[in-house]
């Protein structure tokens, strides 16, 4: 390799299986030690070996590959999108892509990006060969054949720089500018290079247009050609493996106007150069999903719908965190329609969603969505729900000279309770209806797999006579006062 010119930092080491008869510590070790020289490690195979999850999870590789067994029926196949979302999670927290084998249809091609596969390789892309193809064929992402998990919504920071990153032209600081050019020349693709030390760290930058303007110019090739490319180059711009795209454009918008379209070098931790990004992958990028986004949002309320909170609720179940999955909505909706009108109707939802998306704003760990109509979903950690039942429980709410209360039930969801957003909406259903049988505004909370709900806000109602002997918790708040209808000195909420 060194004969040829590559350095360490530009090759990515396979690990393969058997692991079963391999000393750990001494693999974790030689690992660690490549890393040090500045190799890049894959573990490969996995889905279908014998790699252990926890020393997966040591390696920490900057790349894991999945089997081609798990491409199979992938797009049909409900455990196996979970396994693949699974491993991207653990990608994400390790800092490494995740990629996948065997993919040879279209269908399979739509289902890997679904499942949030970064990098895929197969027959549908191009045959195995000893050179790469000069065409590779990459066809678009078609729509899901089957409702599957939806890869979870990334934090508003945007996508990981890592999702962009190309390969880098690298050359020795001391190269000529007659070297640069050949390279230049002889790789069109090449959008610029990057000169490095001893230590592949980007000392330079050569943009291939300004580059090859100056050497075009009149007395260029004799001024410039045998001398060091130096004269000719920049300051590099570099960011970190675990930057996100906004940093980098924050990075090219305050930077020099005339190097906006330079590429951006990403630096591993000791700043050797891993690869790098152009700004038109970025932009094209954060356009789509912004589109998407916006694409998800419900028309009324401008809030996002069920998919976007379905996902953030797989994510943390993953993480093995508690969480509060919380369903809201208006009693007798139908009766404000007719009895005040679909505008005052309307406007009511709104406000509703405006309530929520304010508490929100004030709760980093809570996620809102509209489903449609009049029903709203809340994602919040389970001590974080009683500023969203403060603002929208204890309250007087009007659509026109209509009063309107509102429900919320919740399902309180511990570590291993349940394995996705689908059993936790199914644990909510009958809370739902608990507090919807409650008068005025209400508030229930359950756990999965239990039949016993705790009331805080609203009070079942009174029978005269033998029959009223109810259950006292039923009608005491959490803080163990007795609950009633809100005054006028706890506010009012009209949808005008």
């Amino acid at each position: 390799m060194r004969a040829a010119g590559r350095r360490p930092w530009e090759i990515t080491l396979d690990l393969v299986g058997p692991f079963t008869q391999v000393p750990e510590q001494e693999l974790l070790a030689a690992v660690a030690g490549l890393r040090d020289a500045g190799y890049r490690i894959c573990a490969d195979g996995v889905g279908d070996g014998d790699l252990p999850l926890r020393m997966l999870g040591e390696l920490a590789p900057d790349l894991v590959k999945l089997d081609r067994s798990l491409c199979v029926r992938l797009e049909r196949d409900p455990g196996r999108q979970a396994a693949v979302a699974a491993m991207r999670q653990l990608c994400e927290r390790v800092g490494g892509l995740l990629a996948i084998e065997g993919v040879e249809t279209e269908r399979q091609y739509a289902a890997v990006r679904e499942a949030g596969v970064q990098l895929a390789q197969g027959h549908l892309f191009a045959p195995p060969s000893r050179r790469a193809a000069t065409e590779v064929y990459v066809p678009a992402a078609l729509p899901p054949p089957v409702s599957g998990r939806r890869v979870p919504d990334r934090a508003p920071s945007g996508p990981p720089v890592a999702q962009f990153l190309q390969p880098a032209a690298l050359l020795p600081m001391g190269a000529s500018a007659g070297a640069v050019r050949s390279h230049l020349t002889g790789f069109p693709e090449v959008s610029g290079v990057l000169l490095v030390d001893a230590d592949g760290v980007p000392v330079r930058a050569i943009d291939r247009d300004r580059f090859l303007l100056s050497l075009s110019g009149r007395y260029g090739h004799a001024l410039y050609a045998d001398r060091p490319a130096l004269r000719l180059a920049d300051r590099p711009r570099t960011v970190g493996a675990d930057a996100t795209a906004w940093q980098v454009l924050d990075m090219i918008a305050d930077g020099e106007r005339d190097r906006t379209g330079d590429d951006v070098a990403v630096v591993d931790e000791r700043g050797r150069c891993i690869g790098v990004v152009h700004l038109a992958d970025i932009l094209r990028a954060l356009a789509e999903s912004r589109v998407e986004e916006a694409a998800r949002l419900n028309p009324l309320t401008r809030l996002p719908g069920s998919d976007a909170v379905n996902g953030e609720v797989d994510r943390r179940i993953a993480e093995g965190r508690e969480i509060a999955l919380s369903w809201l909505d208006v009693d007798g909706f139908k009766q404000v329609n007719d009895g005040a009108g679909f505008a005052a109707g309307d406007e009511l939802i709104r406000s509703v969603g405006r309530t929520l998306a304010e508490v929100a704003a004030g709760e980093p760990a809570s996620r809102v969505g509209h489903i449609g109509g009049d029903d709203f979903l809340v994602l919040a950690e389970p001590d974080g729900l009683e500023p969203f039942a403060k603002a929208l429980l204890d309250v007087a709410w009007s659509a026109g000279e209509m009063p309107v209360t509102l429900s919320l039930a919740t399902v309180v969801c511990p570590p291993g309770s349940v394995t996705g957003h689908g059993p936790a909406a199914a644990a909510l259903a009958p809370l739902k209806k608990a507090a919807k049988e409650l008068p005025g505004a209400s508030w229930v909370v359950g756990r999965p797999g239990s039949t016993r709900t705790e009331v805080r806000r609203g009070a079942a109602a009174r029978v005269p006579g033998p029959a009223a002997a109810v259950d006292p918790a039923a009608a005491v708040g959490v803080d163990g006062a007795e609950d009633r209808a809100p005054t006028g000195r706890e506010g009012a909420r009209t949808a005008g």
